[in-house]
């Protein structure tokens, strides 16, 4: 049992279906027995009035029939109920019940019961007020100081506040800039009214000013002149809380101590009589009702807090006490003192929960029972501990990383696509080229093996193809139950598609016995489209730019049997030849040889013929697997069309470079148009008006060039789209003609159409440029590279830069071509081969970030030589100081041995080494040659500075080489050199200084 919980100690549950707000609950001796013990006033919003006395029954029946004193169904909703002395000469409680229209005082008494019924309680009328403006709140007091009895005060919905002693009414009085009512609430030590205004702040009245303020038969004006008699009404003061308040309560059980508690809806505030603030203390939730009450310590309040998190919470002042945890959340707090227990917690909740409560903790008397002390039968737990592990063996053997799919899918999805076109056509475009744009009926059927819930049906299909209805919210489903939607795809563009495929996506949630609001689950399907939605047959063309030839090994076959939706409207009878008409397209024409077995595909446009390739050898593969042919093969002799192929590259990356500039210019010309305009309204705000100087023109002019600006930059972002889709289609033709070339297997084809299309849509953050790039680029190095070494390099390599768009397309097209070279070569495309090298003991302390050099990317068959850091420093620093003269003969001498070494190590130094190492090597040579002209007496000096030139121009170098290797976007070829090779790395820094000695000597 929790410590921090309230104790129940009398609860009930008042009625079904009723509301309660904070105003329905008070406690008092109502019935006026003279025990002082309180009784507990209920009302509802429904109208039933209800006064209980609250007693200890541990038993749970009978507990609120005997609690129960009275009641009674009222004819109008209760608002507010409160007790006091509201009839005139006497000083008895009576009972005020405040409805929307009515004010009604009651007078409840008891009469002893001389059966075991026990007493009876009577409601009786004393007198009643009917209002003429809809009451909010209420309060009552001793107002203008009069003893002995209690006035009333209404506040009503457009803030007039009526006053009444007794059975009759004061004056009425509207409240300055009133727009909502908010909490009312009396001060008797300074006899004031206390509410809060719907500017959030708080506005303290006296009720003498209230008195002689002007009389309120209808809301003025505040800025017209007043009509009768009295005074303009006033606050006596105010004090701004900045949010709206949820109640007031000014406690009177002290004199000592003058406060005014206002609860808001983050804050709780404590002023002094005058308007003066106390302390705040700001509230870390939601609160619901507060409640003052009086503390053993003089100088301090206690507080009662209830929140929306079902917590009660005692403060003294700003500090809290105690917190306790309730069953619901409370609208109503009250403390009473009862028969049998003092300070009892009275609170009620919006649908009805009564509770009497109390705050500490209860004795346990519970004792653990004594444990019997048996001996282990260890046979028995030897069993179950070879069980258990025999279970753990099966479950840890048949586990897998995906869960296990059921024998049965909960949900079946099936696409059908119809045979025919839709007459008419659903298309939004009727015309593309001069000719019909036709659409195609697609059914969807869902079948449920289980109970679903909040189906979703969602339908994609790749631009620029669209459909009239791409989503659909499907009703619940039983077992065994189906439904089918239907909806048409057809043609949205001017260009053609790059995939006729579409994807369907099912969501839905399947309920449990332990989750009932169902599991989120996702099915998709896939269907294929005609291509008779982008295409018509068309007479056959004999000249074109580009012709792809398909070979088989099987006898030519007729074309109007592979395609035969085409050939009642196809020209050639003979099945030789089929031209196929694009919408808005190009068109492409397949040829079928009378002697040979080849196909050839001819059209002007490189990127349509990707889907009439690629239907042609799907419908060959079904065609000759229909007559049992088990040996059909198709191939592409080459060569591969890359130049057309980059054609497409440069187009689409040309229109990324125009939408680059068109946004740049953009935001140039938008902080023009927003300086001009600070000008302006600098020149329009002045008090001396000043020659606008041309300013306006300007504007124009400016907000004519944004305006063109912005139609161009969308003008180009529909021709990005188009030249992307194309560059799709053009991709997949590449990636078809490649694994037709190399025969690659299905594994190896989807690495390559992920390599050369790793986006499906181009970003302004990332475009398919650098991701292509970056893919291949890891190909090369990993299972593509040339030797193990170099993709174990690879793969220690730490990663590159952040990628972005490059400045053109010259290393991705060296890229491409590199890689299809290397595949034509016998290069194999496979992610297994990546885990399986082993890295060299050399080559794993290079894995740290900058440790590895790029891999080399030159098509060539030559070995690459590598020379490492750590060799050229050392070479570099092995040269003598004092013989340089001598190791320049050697050096020449060698030179004149081997002429044709020395010139292929400077070719492939020229290719690999960056340029600026070769500046400073030629600069270091020239020096050498003047040290070796000055006189014996002065080499020493020369020398030592030499070294030290020497020394820092190595340090550079080493910079410049860790530089390379991080940055891979402009890193050069790498050197191929060996690392023990010392004479040709000689020989080449010699050839370099040879080169350079013509100009040296033209300078002297």
């Amino acid at each position: 049992m929790s410590l921090f919980k309230a104790r129940d100690w009398w609860s009930a549950t008042l009625g079904e279906g009723e509301e309660f707000d904070q105003g329905c609950l008070c406690v008092g001796d109502v019935d006026n027995s003279g025990t002082g013990h309180d009784k507990v006033v209920v009302g509802s919003y429904m109208g039933m009035l209800r006064i209980f006395s609250p007693h200890a029954n541990k038993s749970s029946e009978g507990g609120l029939p005997d609690a129960q004193l009275l009641e009674v169904q009222l004819q109008n909703a209760i608002i507010q109920v409160e007790v006091g002395k509201f009839v005139s000469c006497s000083e008895l409680l009576h009972l005020a019940v405040l409805h929307p229209r009515k004010l009604s005082v009651y007078s409840v008494s008891g009469t002893a019961g001389n059966v075991e019924h026990g007493d009876q309680y009577q409601l009786k009328l004393v007198y009643e007020h009917n209002l003429k403006r809809t009451a909010c709140n209420m309060t009552y007091g001793t107002f203008g100081g009069v003893t002995g009895h209690h006035s009333l005060c209404i506040q009503s919905m457009d803030g007039m506040l009526m006053f009444f002693e007794q059975d009759s009414y004061s004056f009425g009085r509207f409240l300055p800039g009133f727009l909502l009512p908010g909490p009312l609430v009396y001060n008797s030590r300074t006899d004031s009214f206390l509410t809060v205004s719907s500017t959030r702040q708080l506005e303290s009245y006296k009720y003498e000013t209230l008195s002689v303020a002007t009389e309120a038969e209808s809301r003025q004006d505040p800025d017209l002149p007043l009509k009768t008699g009295g005074k303009r009404l006033t606050p006596d003061w105010t004090f701004v809380l900045g949010e709206q308040a949820l109640d007031l309560s000014v406690p009177s059980f002290s004199h000592s101590s003058s406060s005014i508690f206002v609860l808001g809806e983050r804050n709780l505030y404590c002023l002094r009589d005058n308007g003066q603030i106390r302390f705040m203390k700001k509230l870390e939730f939601n609160p619901s009702c507060f409640l003052p009450y009086s503390s053993v310590t003089d100088g301090t309040t206690n507080l009662l807090l209830g929140n929306h998190t079902n917590m009660l919470l005692v403060y003294q002042d700003v500090a809290l006490k105690w917190a306790a945890q309730l069953p619901f959340v409370p609208v109503a707090v009250r403390v009473a003192n009862f028969l049998e227990l003092k300070g009892v917690v009275v609170s009620l909740s919006s649908d009805g929960h009564l509770l009497c409560s109390y705050m500490g903790t209860d004795p346990s008397f519970f004792t653990t029972p004594k444990v019997d002390a048996r001996e282990a039968d260890y046979e028995q737990v030897d069993a179950e501990m070879k069980k258990l592990q025999k279970f753990i063996r099966e479950v840890t053997r048949t586990q897998d990383i995906l869960p296990k799919t059921d024998a049965e899918e909960d949900l079946k999805v099936t696409a059908a696509v119809s045979s025919s076109m839709d007459s008419p056509s659903q298309a939004l475009i009727q015309d593309a080229g001069g000719l019909p744009v036709p659409s195609v009926t697609v059914q969807v059927k869902v079948k449920a093996n289980c109970v679903m819930q909040a189906s979703k049906l969602t339908v994609g299909v790749q631009p620029p193809l669209a459909v009239t209805q791409d989503q659909f919210v499907l009703e619940p489903m039983g077992v065994g139950s189906s439904t089918v939607v239907a909806f048409s795809a057809f043609l949205n563009g001017r260009y053609p598609p790059a995939d006729l495929t579409g994807d369907i996506t099912v969501s839905y949630s399947s309920p449990t016995e332990l989750n009932p609001k169902g599991v989120p689950r996702v099915l998709q399907s896939r269907f294929s489209l005609p291509l008779a939605l982008v295409c018509v047959p068309s007479s056959p063309t004999k000249s074109t730019k580009f012709k792809i030839t398909v070979d088989t090994n099987q006898p030519p076959v007729n074309l109007n049997s592979i395609f035969p939706e085409f050939s009642p409207k196809s020209e050639d009878k003979d099945g030789n030849t089929l031209a196929l008409q694009f919408l808005s397209g190009a068109k492409v024409t397949v040829q079928a040889s009378k002697t040979s077995q080849r196909y050839r595909i001819q059209s002007d446009s490189f990127e349509d013929m990707w889907l009439v390739v690629k239907e042609l050898v799907q419908r060959f593969d079904h065609h000759f697997s229909k007559l049992g042919v088990k040996d059909f093969k198709k191939s592409f002799s080459g060569p591969l069309p890359l130049q057309e192929y980059f054609l497409s590259v440069d187009h689409h990356f040309q229109l990324r470079v125009s939408a680059q500039q068109y946004q740049d210019l953009l935001s140039e010309r938008a902080v023009q148009f927003r300086a001009i305009q600070r000008r302006l309204l600098t020149r329009f705000k002045d008090k001396t008006p000043a020659p606008l100087q041309n300013l306006d023109t300007l504007l124009d002019a400016t907000y004519s060039q944004v305006m063109a600006l912005a139609e161009a930059a969308e003008e180009n972002r529909a021709l990005l789209e188009e030249a992307f889709v194309r560059l799709r289609s053009a991709t997949h033709l590449l990636v078809l003609l490649l694994s037709l070339w190399q025969g690659l297997t299905p594994d190896q084809t989807a690495i390559l159409e992920a390599t050369l299309l790793p986006l499906l849509q181009d970003t302004p953050q990332l475009g398919w440029e650098e991701s292509c790039d970056a893919a291949v680029s890891h190909l090369l190095r990993s299972c593509l590279s040339r030797s193990p070494k170099d993709q174990a390099t690879s793969l220690a390599q730490a990663g590159g830069p952040v990628l972005g768009l490059p400045r053109d397309t010259e290393r991705l097209k060296k890229h491409i071509t590199l890689m299809c070279d290397r595949i034509g070569k016998g290069g194999r495309l496979t992610l297994a081969s990546e885990a399986n090298v082993q890295v060299p003991a050399q080559i794993q302390n290079l894995a740290a970030p900058g440790g590895v050099e790029p891999i080399a990317e030159v098509a060539g068959d030559g070995e690459e030589l590598e020379l490492p850091q750590e060799a050229t420093k050392f070479i570099k620093k092995k040269q003598p100081s004092k013989k340089v003269k001598k190791e320049k003969d050697k050096e020449k001498k060698e030179v004149s041995r081997e002429p044709s070494e020395a010139t292929v190590t400077e070719e492939a130094g020229s290719t690999e080494e960056p340029v600026k190492v070769a500046k400073k090597e030629k600069k270091e040579s020239s020096k050498e040659k003047k040290e070796s002209k000055k006189d014996s007496s002065k080499e020493a000096k020369d020398e030592a500075k030499k070294e030290s030139k020497k020394e820092s121009s190595s340090s550079k170098e080493k910079k410049e080489s860790s530089k390379e290797k991080k940055d891979k976007e402009k890193e050069g070829k790498e050197a191929s050199k060996e690392t023990g090779d010392k004479k040709v790395s000689r020989k080449s820094s010699v050839k370099v200084k040879e080169k350079k000695k013509e100009p040296e000597a033209g300078e002297g």
